[in-house]
């Protein structure tokens, strides 16, 4: 005989999403089910963002080393321990998955069920031997890895970011197929650690920032020694000997590679296949489940959040989504969702960061009248002092001073997000950064000084230098 449970949440999914809404719900008194099937933490924390910045932060420390020898420090011949790196990577996590373990939930009052959860009916799912009924459901599983339909793919070891950090020796010859951001970090954190790496991209290279910026981090790609190959159309993919082939074409040419490892980092797909949500009435594709502007299904009784949705697969939109849910179900505050300051960071050296609008969706909009102002990093004192002058800021504004977008290359660009980021989703102007006092020396000085940029016209203008004179000429 099945159990049967009663909750105020059940949620399905312990990933970024799902535990906060388990973690919040909890805390402020309702009674929550969680289900999980794998492992606690979901991709984040296992297969994503925390291992990839682990080995970015290892990779990141050699190119330091070798970039030191512009400062007067000359050191000996690196010695790479990959061994190592990866055990720091595994120990980044254990230090970080008491956070997201069961115990820690269960003593939030959360029942955590390790079970694979699917919906019966429409107000009932199946865990296990359990059948829960939940006033509210939280479907937050997340996503996988796409895998595309590229002829051979199917039957060979290729990894993805669910097990490239399980390997136990650096690849000597590593092919990438993707060169979002995903493939683009992951390029060059191998590549500076000692491997051979290609990237083969059907389309462009990190396709959705602005072009100018990644032409920039494509030049330093290749200058760590990365081989990128754009546009190109891969028709088939052997594995033979512990060797893999990759054949492509590109400008009418034919082209074969060879590698001793494969990383597929095509894109994600949401996790969607075992929920049997056909039984609960909700409606769903291969881009995800179908929600409204307030992240409900059609089934009003149960919300998607996160990667599951196809909307922005970013730790931090899963996180996003999960507070609006929770004024939605606790609080009964309609909460709709508002993409218009999503920031998102490509972690490489230099770092890519951006928020807002891209100048082609702007021009698509505004038009004409947007403004475009850039500064570089080569004219700020402290990357001058630290050698770390790669990279600029670009914003672009409408006529009346309000940011639409803003795209920074360069050291630690995504904390110098944070405030064009508070900016954009105040609708504010430029002359919130003009109008404060930034430290010196600090990279930050290069928000205030690209936000100054849009009222140099007037202020050194023929109309202000007449007004000064006259000024001048009263005692």
């Amino acid at each position: 005989m099945a159990t049967k449970l009663k909750c105020d949440i059940a949620i399905i999914g312990a990933g970024a999403a799902g535990l906060s809404v388990a973690a919040g719900a909890a805390q402020m008194g309702a009674k929550v089910i969680l289900i999980e099937n794998h492992r606690m933490g979901g991709d984040c924390l296992n297969y994503g963002c925390v291992p990839s910045k682990a080995l970015l932060a290892a990779a990141k420390s050699v190119l330091q080393i070798r970039d030191a020898a512009t400062l007067g420090i000359h050191a000996a011949n690196i010695t790479i321990d990959f061994t190592a790196v990866m055990a720091h990577i595994q120990q980044t996590i254990k230090n970080i998955e008491p956070n997201d373990s069961v115990e820690r939930f269960e003593k939030l009052g959360v029942t955590v069920i390790r079970e694979t959860g699917q919906f019966v009916d429409p107000n009932t799912l199946q865990a296990g031997d359990k059948l829960i009924q939940a006033k509210r459901f939280v479907i937050a599983t997340g996503s996988s890895a796409f895998i595309p339909p590229i002829p051979g793919l199917a039957n060979i070891p290729y990894l993805t970011n669910e097990t490239i950090f399980n390997l136990t020796h650096l690849p000597e010859k590593l092919l990438i197929i993707g060169g979002g951001p995903i493939g683009c970090e992951m390029a060059q954190a191998f590549a500076l650690l000692g491997a051979d790496v290609t990237i083969l991209e059907a389309g462009k290279l990190l396709a959705k920032d602005e072009p100018d910026m990644v032409a920039i981090l494509r030049q330093q790609l290749l200058v760590n020694g990365i081989k990128i190959y754009e546009q190109a159309n891969i028709t088939q993919v052997r594995y033979n000997q512990n060797e893999f082939t990759v054949e492509f074409t590109r400008d009418n040419q034919q082209y074969k590679l060879t590698g001793t490892q494969l990383l597929v980092a095509t894109g994600r797909q949401p996790k969607v296949k075992t929920l049997n949500l056909d039984a609960a009435n909700i409606q769903f594709s291969n881009k995800g489940i179908q929600v409204n502007a307030h992240l409900r299904t059609t089934n009003h009784r149960v919300y998607a959040i996160g990667d599951v949705t196809g909307q922005m697969p970013f730790t931090h939109i899963a996180s996003y989504h999960a507070g609006l849910i929770l004024r939605e179900i606790l609080f009964k505050m309609p909460a709709k969702i508002n993409y218009s300051a999503t920031p998102w960071v490509t972690y490489t050296e230099p770092e890519l960061a951006h928020v807002g609008m891209t100048l082609a969706q702007a021009q698509e909009k505004f038009g004409d009248t947007i403004q475009i102002f850039e500064t570089d990093f080569k004219d700020n004192d402290r990357a001058q002092a630290e050698a770390k002058t790669l990279g600029k800021i670009k914003i672009i504004t409408d006529k009346k001073a309000h940011v639409l977008g803003v795209t920074i290359l360069g050291p630690q660009a995504g904390e110098l997000l944070l405030p064009w980021i508070m900016i954009i989703h105040q609708k504010q102007t430029v002359r919130a950064l003009t109008d404060v006092i930034v430290p010196y020396p600090t990279l930050s000085e290069l928000s205030k000084r690209v936000a100054g940029e849009f009222y140099k016209p007037l202020i050194f203008s023929d109309k202000i230098k007449r007004l000064v004179r006259f000024m001048m000429r009263i005692t």
